[in-house]
């Protein structure tokens, strides 16, 4: 079970990682296998199920997205908690739309598959 000290913890750096731009950053927080789901890998990368699958795959997909938007900042609302998952609910700058990012955690607290949803 993720502990809720953990996972608000957990939240701010990885928020703190997106708003820096720092790529390398964000992906110390997955294993190098994970997978992303988003309907803008769809939009962005034109794959049909809106899967990427590691980090080779994922980063020009994360590099294209933040070249589009250098302005790009997310403000935290909430951390969501699960037994293996957390979700963490943020608004998306400046596009002012609301996100969730549900992240799966391995027994390592490593991301092994992260799904983005947006309203």
């Amino acid at each position: 079970m993720i502990e809720k000290s953990w996972a608000q913890h957990f939240a701010a750096e990885w928020i703190a990682a997106w708003n820096a731009h720092d790529l390398e950053r964000v992906f110390s927080h997955y294993r190098d296998d994970f997978d992303m789901h988003s309907p803008l890998v769809v939009e962005l990368t034109g794959v049909i199920d809106g899967t990427l699958r590691g980090k080779s795959a994922i980063r020009p997909y994360w590099e294209k997205a933040l070249a589009a938007h250098p302005s790009l900042r997310f403000e935290l609302h909430c951390v969501l908690l699960g037994v293996n998952s957390i979700a963490i609910y943020y608004r998306s700058m400046p596009k002012s739309r609301m996100v969730a990012e549900v992240l799966t955690f391995g027994d390592d607290l490593q991301i092994v598959s992260g799904s983005a949803l947006y309203a």
